[in-house]
């Protein structure tokens, strides 16, 4: 009992280090691969390791949102995939039909009447 109290206070005492060293390191990488790539290949201007971080950020933001409620779109397409299993043949052409109709019918035209826009 009292080595597993130990080794808790380790891991507390660890994990602010680790997020340090982990932020640190990905400040790092962005910023080198920032300025070995895109100066040379769009004439951009290099970052600083504070740009970088930012840059980390907002992607973090733009793209991979900050967890805790698992991956939406995975579940999402679930639940969509289980719809459409119960679906009839004709309820999934409805469906169609009310997804062109609300998206402007993108993709090929169904038929030779149908134009390209």
């Amino acid at each position: 009992m009292r080595e597993h109290r130990m080794r808790r206070k380790w891991i507390f005492a660890l994990a602010p280090l680790a997020i340090v060293a982990f932020v640190w390191v990905g400040g790092e990488v962005v910023m080198h691969l920032w300025n070995w790539l895109l100066p040379m290949l769009f004439g951009w201007r290099q970052v600083t390791f504070w740009q970088a971080l930012g840059l980390l950020a907002l992607c973090r933001i733009l793209f991979g949102g900050w967890g805790g409620h698992g991956n939406d779109h995975s579940r999402f397409r679930r639940r969509m995939a289980e719809k459409w299993g119960r679906m009839t043949p004709e309820e999934r052409e409805k469906f169609r039909e009310r997804m062109r109709a609300r998206c402007g019918g993108f993709g090929e035209p169904t038929s030779e009447n149908d134009e390209w826009a």
